[in-house]
Protein backbone atom coordinates (compact mmCIF):
# COMPACT_ATOMS: atom_id res chain seq x y z
CA UNK A 1 0.00 0.00 0.00
CA UNK A 2 1.47 3.19 -0.88
CA UNK A 3 0.12 7.01 0.03
CA UNK A 4 0.66 9.71 -1.52
CA UNK A 5 -0.74 13.61 -1.92
CA UNK A 6 -2.10 15.84 -4.34
CA UNK A 7 -3.50 19.51 -3.75
CA UNK A 8 -7.05 19.78 -5.40
CA UNK A 9 -9.92 22.28 -4.74
CA UNK A 10 -7.64 24.39 -2.48
CA UNK A 11 -7.39 21.13 -0.31
CA UNK A 12 -4.08 18.85 0.53
CA UNK A 13 -5.66 15.45 -0.09
CA UNK A 14 -4.41 11.97 -0.31
CA UNK A 15 -4.88 9.07 -1.78
CA UNK A 16 -3.47 5.09 -1.14
CA UNK A 17 -3.18 2.81 -3.77
CA UNK A 18 -2.51 -1.13 -3.79
CA UNK A 19 -0.31 -2.55 -6.64
CA UNK A 20 -1.37 -6.13 -6.93
CA UNK A 21 -0.12 -7.15 -10.86
CA UNK A 22 -1.59 -9.56 -13.24
CA UNK A 23 -3.24 -12.93 -11.57
CA UNK A 24 -5.75 -11.26 -8.82
CA UNK A 25 -9.63 -10.99 -9.31
CA UNK A 26 -11.78 -8.61 -7.49
CA UNK A 27 -15.31 -7.67 -6.47
CA UNK A 28 -16.30 -4.21 -6.08
CA UNK A 29 -19.11 -1.59 -5.74
CA UNK A 30 -16.32 1.02 -6.65
CA UNK A 31 -17.10 3.85 -9.42
CA UNK A 32 -14.73 2.29 -11.60
CA UNK A 33 -13.77 -1.36 -11.88
CA UNK A 34 -16.83 -2.22 -9.91
CA UNK A 35 -18.37 -5.88 -10.51
CA UNK A 36 -16.32 -8.61 -11.00
CA UNK A 37 -12.87 -9.28 -12.76
CA UNK A 38 -9.58 -9.46 -13.13
CA UNK A 39 -7.92 -6.32 -11.72
CA UNK A 40 -3.94 -5.42 -10.95
CA UNK A 41 -4.71 -2.19 -7.98
CA UNK A 42 -7.26 -0.73 -5.72
CA UNK A 43 -7.20 3.25 -5.14
CA UNK A 44 -8.56 5.05 -2.15
CA UNK A 45 -8.61 8.71 -2.77
CA UNK A 46 -9.33 11.26 -0.80
CA UNK A 47 -11.73 14.20 -1.83
CA UNK A 48 -13.40 17.22 -0.45
CA UNK A 49 -16.55 16.78 1.50
CA UNK A 50 -18.63 18.84 -1.16
CA UNK A 51 -17.09 16.97 -3.76
CA UNK A 52 -19.10 17.70 -6.89
CA UNK A 53 -17.23 16.90 -10.40
CA UNK A 54 -19.43 14.76 -12.69
CA UNK A 55 -16.98 12.91 -14.12
CA UNK A 56 -15.73 10.43 -11.04
CA UNK A 57 -14.72 7.92 -13.71
CA UNK A 58 -12.46 9.95 -15.03
CA UNK A 59 -11.05 11.63 -12.45
CA UNK A 60 -9.83 8.34 -11.11
CA UNK A 61 -7.99 7.25 -14.06
CA UNK A 62 -6.31 9.99 -13.70
CA UNK A 63 -5.06 9.42 -10.41
CA UNK A 64 -4.47 5.47 -11.16
CA UNK A 65 -1.78 3.74 -12.94
CA UNK A 66 -2.29 1.75 -16.52
CA UNK A 67 -4.21 -1.30 -16.43
CA UNK A 68 -7.71 -2.42 -15.09
CA UNK A 69 -7.96 -1.75 -11.79
CA UNK A 70 -10.80 -0.67 -8.57
CA UNK A 71 -11.00 3.45 -7.82
CA UNK A 72 -13.05 4.05 -4.90
CA UNK A 73 -13.74 7.89 -3.87
CA UNK A 74 -13.85 9.05 0.05
CA UNK A 75 -14.12 12.18 1.98
CA UNK A 76 -12.38 10.20 4.68
CA UNK A 77 -9.19 11.15 5.57
CA UNK A 78 -6.94 8.20 3.93
CA UNK A 79 -4.03 8.62 5.73
CA UNK A 80 -5.97 7.70 8.90
CA UNK A 81 -6.64 4.30 7.29
CA UNK A 82 -6.70 0.95 9.64
CA UNK A 83 -5.17 -2.08 8.85
CA UNK A 84 -6.08 -5.72 10.51
CA UNK A 85 -5.14 -8.81 9.48
CA UNK A 86 -6.70 -12.30 10.96
CA UNK A 87 -5.26 -15.44 9.83
CA UNK A 88 -4.02 -14.52 6.24
CA UNK A 89 -6.89 -12.28 5.41
CA UNK A 90 -5.49 -8.63 5.39
CA UNK A 91 -8.16 -5.63 6.04
CA UNK A 92 -8.23 -1.68 5.41
CA UNK A 93 -10.52 0.71 6.29
CA UNK A 94 -11.14 4.61 5.73
CA UNK A 95 -13.77 5.54 8.09
CA UNK A 96 -15.77 8.69 7.88
CA UNK A 97 -19.34 9.21 10.24
CA UNK A 98 -20.06 12.63 8.96
CA UNK A 99 -23.38 11.49 8.18
CA UNK A 100 -24.42 8.00 10.01
CA UNK A 101 -27.03 6.12 8.12
CA UNK A 102 -29.78 3.49 8.78
CA UNK A 103 -29.53 1.58 5.80
CA UNK A 104 -33.67 0.92 6.29
CA UNK A 105 -34.64 4.39 6.56
CA UNK A 106 -38.42 5.89 5.32
CA UNK A 107 -39.39 6.57 2.17
CA UNK A 108 -38.29 9.87 1.20
CA UNK A 109 -36.18 10.71 4.10
CA UNK A 110 -33.55 13.19 3.46
CA UNK A 111 -29.62 12.12 3.38
CA UNK A 112 -26.61 15.29 2.80
CA UNK A 113 -24.41 12.71 2.20
CA UNK A 114 -26.14 12.00 -1.51
CA UNK A 115 -26.08 15.61 -2.50
CA UNK A 116 -24.87 16.65 -4.76
CA UNK A 117 -22.07 13.68 -5.49
CA UNK A 118 -22.22 9.84 -4.11
CA UNK A 119 -19.08 10.08 -2.34
CA UNK A 120 -18.05 6.96 -0.30
CA UNK A 121 -16.58 8.11 3.38
CA UNK A 122 -16.32 4.19 4.81
CA UNK A 123 -14.59 2.13 1.89
CA UNK A 124 -13.11 -1.20 2.80
CA UNK A 125 -10.57 -3.31 0.99
CA UNK A 126 -10.05 -6.90 2.06
CA UNK A 127 -7.34 -8.89 0.52
CA UNK A 128 -7.88 -12.77 0.69
CA UNK A 129 -4.85 -15.17 -0.14
CA UNK A 130 -7.48 -17.96 -1.49
CA UNK A 131 -9.24 -18.15 -4.97
CA UNK A 132 -12.88 -17.80 -4.66
CA UNK A 133 -16.10 -18.12 -7.01
CA UNK A 134 -18.14 -15.57 -7.78
CA UNK A 135 -20.84 -16.71 -5.65
CA UNK A 136 -18.83 -16.74 -2.69
CA UNK A 137 -16.77 -13.43 -3.83
CA UNK A 138 -20.44 -11.69 -3.53
CA UNK A 139 -20.80 -13.35 -0.41
CA UNK A 140 -17.81 -12.49 1.20
CA UNK A 141 -19.01 -8.85 0.48
CA UNK A 142 -22.27 -9.78 2.32
CA UNK A 143 -19.78 -10.85 5.30
CA UNK A 144 -17.60 -7.73 5.19
CA UNK A 145 -21.02 -5.25 4.97
CA UNK A 146 -22.00 -7.49 7.74
CA UNK A 147 -19.05 -7.17 10.11
CA UNK A 148 -18.65 -3.42 9.21
CA UNK A 149 -22.10 -2.76 10.67
CA UNK A 150 -21.78 -4.76 13.29
CA UNK A 151 -18.26 -2.51 14.20
CA UNK A 152 -20.14 0.74 13.82
CA UNK A 153 -23.08 -0.20 15.90
CA UNK A 154 -20.74 -1.43 18.97
CA UNK A 155 -18.68 1.45 19.08
CA UNK A 156 -21.72 3.64 19.85
CA UNK A 157 -22.71 4.62 16.17
CA UNK A 158 -26.41 4.17 15.28
CA UNK A 159 -26.32 3.01 11.93
CA UNK A 160 -25.57 0.43 9.20
CA UNK A 161 -22.98 2.58 7.80
CA UNK A 162 -23.48 5.45 6.00
CA UNK A 163 -25.31 6.18 2.54
CA UNK A 164 -22.45 5.84 0.13
CA UNK A 165 -19.66 3.30 1.56
CA UNK A 166 -17.89 1.13 -0.87
CA UNK A 167 -15.89 -2.13 -0.56
CA UNK A 168 -13.42 -4.48 -2.63
CA UNK A 169 -12.58 -8.10 -2.02
CA UNK A 170 -9.34 -8.97 -3.56
CA UNK A 171 -8.78 -12.98 -4.56
CA UNK A 172 -6.20 -14.62 -6.36
CA UNK A 173 -7.46 -15.52 -9.98
CA UNK A 174 -5.95 -19.10 -9.60
CA UNK A 175 -6.03 -21.93 -7.42
CA UNK A 176 -8.80 -24.69 -5.58
CA UNK A 177 -11.52 -22.08 -5.70
CA UNK A 178 -13.55 -21.62 -2.26
CA UNK A 179 -17.20 -22.35 -2.84
CA UNK A 180 -18.00 -20.54 0.52
CA UNK A 181 -17.59 -16.94 1.61
CA UNK A 182 -19.99 -16.12 4.51
CA UNK A 183 -19.38 -15.15 8.36
CA UNK A 184 -18.74 -19.05 9.10
CA UNK A 185 -17.13 -20.43 6.37
CA UNK A 186 -13.13 -20.99 6.97
CA UNK A 187 -11.58 -17.46 4.95
CA UNK A 188 -15.42 -15.53 5.83
CA UNK A 189 -14.78 -15.51 9.18
CA UNK A 190 -11.05 -14.60 9.19
CA UNK A 191 -12.71 -11.89 6.53
CA UNK A 192 -14.89 -11.02 9.49
CA UNK A 193 -12.51 -10.39 11.73
CA UNK A 194 -10.33 -8.75 10.12
CA UNK A 195 -13.05 -5.95 8.85
CA UNK A 196 -14.68 -5.78 12.40
CA UNK A 197 -10.90 -4.76 14.11
CA UNK A 198 -10.37 -2.34 11.07
CA UNK A 199 -13.83 -0.87 11.51
CA UNK A 200 -14.29 -0.29 14.72
CA UNK A 201 -11.11 1.12 15.46
CA UNK A 202 -11.75 3.55 12.42
CA UNK A 203 -14.86 4.37 13.95
CA UNK A 204 -13.33 4.53 17.69
CA UNK A 205 -10.72 7.51 16.55
CA UNK A 206 -12.80 9.30 14.24
CA UNK A 207 -13.67 12.88 15.41
CA UNK A 208 -16.28 15.25 13.70
CA UNK A 209 -13.63 18.23 13.28
CA UNK A 210 -12.29 15.84 9.86
CA UNK A 211 -15.77 16.83 8.56
CA UNK A 212 -15.94 13.32 7.12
Amino acid sequence: MKLTYRVEDGARLGALLWEFGPGWRMISSALLGGGIGPREWVLNAQVVAGYSRMDPVDHLLSLGPAGDGVGMLTAASVDRCVQASDGGVEAYATVGLRVPTWAAAPEGSADPELAPMRVGTINIVTVLPVAMTDAALVNAVMTVTEAKSQALIEAGFPCTGTASDAVCVAAPAEGPAELFGGPRSEWGARAARAVHAAVRQGAEAWRPRDFT
